[in-house]
């Protein structure tokens, strides 16, 4: 049931990443006639803005990652054949997440906390707005990944207990 509720946001935030794409062609479309044609004046929130949304896309497009499996996971050795090392592979790699999610999550704080005290140059919008997503997205990397991890040890588990 958590792992059905997970999925089903998971592709939430990919058509959130699909909206914010879009958004993100604006601002930058923007920035390009303006600079090449003169067509339209030069407006220089379109690059704070431009940041922010490419800040959450890729905060955003790594919780997907992480859930889907194709985030951190640098294979230097050859797939296991055993299931027993097949889940220390996976486990390694979750647990190795979960840690940089733990410190995301840690600092990441004082990192929005800093953010917080402070404004953009040309929107005057709170810097927090950018500097939250690095904890939301350790938060969801460790969450993910816990989960991702007791399922690759619950599935050994059943895997085992078939075989006896």
């Amino acid at each position: 049931m958590l792992g059905r509720f997970l999925d089903k946001f998971c592709n939430g935030l990919r058509i959130l990443l699909g909206v914010m794409m879009g958004a993100l062609a604006i601002p930058v479309a923007m920035q390009v006639v303006s600079r090449y044609t003169g067509l339209i004046p030069t407006f220089l929130w379109t690059e704070e803005l431009a940041t922010f949304l490419f800040v959450w896309i890729v905060m955003i497009g790594s919780i997907v990652a992480v859930w889907d499996g194709t985030h951190f996971d640098v294979r230097i050795t050859r797939d296991a054949i055993g299931p027993l090392i097949r889940l220390l592979q996976d486990g390694i790699v979750n647990v190795a997440i979960m840690i940089f999610g733990a410190l995301f999550l840690f600092y990441g704080i004082e990192y929005a906390e800093f953010g917080g005290n402070q404004r953009s140059v040309m929107m005057r919008a709170n810097l927090i707005i950018t500097h939250i997503s690095v904890p939301v997205a350790g938060a969801f990397w460790l969450v993910l990944s816990a989960y991702r991890l007791s399922e690759n040890v619950s599935q050994f588990l059943n895997r085992e207990n078939n075989q006896t």
